[in-house]
């Protein structure tokens, strides 16, 4: 992975890995479900490196190590923010994908003077905000997994994670609209998440806009370099060099 070096901190019920790199304000990077900090590498190497970049692997994913059986949204928001405390982070952006535009929402919302700036990328915070073919999909690869484990195959984190993508993340509305951090919405053009969900988002939190991608789709849109040139501005806007570390 480039010059990139894993290195990790204990939570005590966790040991998150994770990879820095740069120079700069300090910007989080948050993968989605099933991936791992990997998907972050040309982010940290070429695309922002004017940050001192943070790319996290979420508990029971990429090289991270916990004993959990079972995760939750709320749960890898409380280890990003452990995460900061342990390296003495006072303020950060936060670019989050997927799932970890879901955390994001958490973070902005139980930390605002922590996280002043946040991208979040195809962010939903109920399971009806999700498309019925997508929920179609997910329900029917959680049927063979769920198979598996009783054939035998230890396939507990994987029915976990695909867990997350079948129930509400536990954020309400009062919650997003009580939310203060300047905050960039982004989605693709063909998503995963209902388009009006999206919105909806946008509406109860005062400081967000919202910017819609096109051609691409969920799996995409990371590598998209309109989504990326979006990110890149809305991040370098002079509020964000009061967020070093």
């Amino acid at each position: 992975m480039g010059n990139l070096t894993t290195q990790y901190i204990d939570l005590g019920n966790a040991r998150i890995a994770y990879r820095e790199h740069g120079n700069g304000p300090t910007l989080l990077l948050l993968h989605g479900n099933s991936e791992s900090k990997n998907i972050f590498t040309q982010y940290q190497l070429k695309h922002f490196d004017m940050f001192r970049t943070i790319a996290i692997d979420s508990r029971g994913h990429g090289e991270s190590q916990s004993d959990n059986t079972n995760y939750s949204i709320e749960q890898y928001s409380s280890d990003v923010i452990e995460i900061c405390k342990a390296k003495n982070i006072t303020r950060a952006c936060v670019l989050g994908y997927s799932d970890g535009g879901n955390i994001s929402l958490f973070l902005a919302q139980k930390a605002p003077e922590l996280f002043p700036k946040i991208v979040a990328i195809s962010p939903n915070y109920l399971v009806s905000g999700t498309t019925d073919s997508a929920l179609r999909l997910f329900r029917a690869i959680r049927g063979v997994v769920s198979f598996a484990s009783r054939l035998g195959f230890n396939t507990k984190k994987e029915i976990a994670k695909l867990d997350l993508m079948l129930r509400d993340i536990g954020i309400t509305d009062d919650d997003l609209r009580s939310i203060r951090t300047d905050m960039k919405i982004l989605y693709a053009e063909k998503e995963l998440i209902k388009e009006e969900h999206i919105k909806r988002i946008a509406s109860f939190i005062p400081n967000a806009s919202v910017d819609k991608i096109m051609g691409c789709h969920h799996m995409t849109i990371l590598n998209k370099m309109e989504a990326i040139e979006v990110m890149k501005a809305y991040l370098l806007e002079k509020t964000v060099t009061e967020a070093g570390s």
